[in-house]
């Protein structure tokens, strides 16, 4: 089943920059508000001198006098020059200091914890200091200082979650680097910022941030090798898997399928969504996508093998396990 409107409310009414769940998006957040503060009192003071002035103004009957003009008025001058010029100095501090708490060099030498690689259209997730690599659903510790590095298979795309705060671009042949401090548990929704091709609608993130213990129980999980199929059906899957067109693209950990064109499927089971949050992960839909690719994700680097009905239960049967 495709994503219900209660997926976008949720991302309309909870995943907000005005709810930050880290360091990062609470320092750019206080800035957010602080411009938003700036804007309303000027608001409010344009508003103001509007209906002041139509009032006290207006044109009287009988009188045809013209208004007394002020020119010259040097203390006015200067309100309207220093003022303005004041918030600008003001902001402009506020803004280096604020980018320097989220955007701090990176330290020589330093290894990243994670790093994000973007493909059209999914996300590659690779741990190096643990040796796994997932896709599309990024678990990160809390209370952890994360660096991420982030990276481009292909065009240019662009890393937003609002809640976690600042977006960064994924540059072909260049590593930018994000820092994240996530005070706050929980499943965070974000998504790819920057067109990038027919599917960039589709393109979206979910960052599952998780206390110490059940970050590092997940990627100890996630470190083994496949689940080797026992039943008969599993094992025909498994074959037709490895022997046929999936292991040019994928990989499942354990296999003869080392390939890392597509999507990491050594524990696809374990993952709630499918096609970067565009279908819960259940037989049904990962049989609709497996059968008709292009009727599912238009333009998506998946091609249609037009499989018979039994290998693509087989390969769905297989690849339901791997938990």
């Amino acid at each position: 089943m495709f994503i219900s409107i209660a997926y976008f409310l949720q991302i309309i009414l909870l995943q907000s920059v005005e709810n930050p769940t880290s360091y990062q998006a609470e320092k750019i957040n206080k800035l957010f508000n602080y411009f938003n503060i700036a804007a309303g009192c000027m608001l409010l003071l344009v508003c103001f001198l509007v209906i002041f002035i139509c009032i006290k103004f207006k044109e009287k009957k009988g009188d045809e006098r013209e208004p007394k003009q002020t020119t010259g008025n040097k203390k006015v001058e200067a309100l309207m020059i220093g003022i303005p010029a004041l918030l600008l100095v003001w902001f402009f501090y506020q803004s280096l200091t604020t980018m320097h708490a989220v955007a701090s060099p990176v330290p020589a030498g330093k290894e990243p914890d994670v790093i994000i690689t973007g493909h059209q259209w999914w996300w590659e997730v690779d741990y190096p200091k643990a040796n796994v690599v997932t896709a599309n659903e990024v678990h990160l510790p809390v209370g952890k200082h994360l660096l991420m590095e982030m990276r481009s298979a292909d065009v240019i795309h662009d890393w937003w979650v609002p809640q976690l705060g600042n977006k960064m671009d994924l540059v072909p042949k260049i590593n930018n680097y994000l820092w994240l401090d996530i005070n706050k548990a929980g499943n965070y929704i974000g998504a790819c910022s920057e067109f990038c091709g027919a599917q960039h609608a589709w393109m979206r993130i979910k960052v599952i941030a998780e206390n110490e213990n059940d970050f590092q129980n997940w990627l100890a999980q996630n470190s083994k090798d496949a689940v080797v199929p026992t039943d008969s059906v599993a094992i025909k899957g498994s074959q037709i898997f490895e022997t046929q067109t999936c292991a040019s693209c994928h990989r499942i950990q354990g296999t003869t399928a080392t390939s890392n064109v597509g999507p990491d499927l050594t524990h696809l089971a374990s993952r709630q969504e499918l096609l970067t949050g565009l279908m819960k992960n259940n037989e049904e839909n990962l049989y609709k996508w497996i059968s008709h690719p292009q009727q599912v994700k238009p333009g998506a680097h998946m091609p249609d093998f037009k499989y018979e009905k039994d290998t693509v239960n087989a390969i769905v049967h297989y690849l339901s396990l791997l938990k």
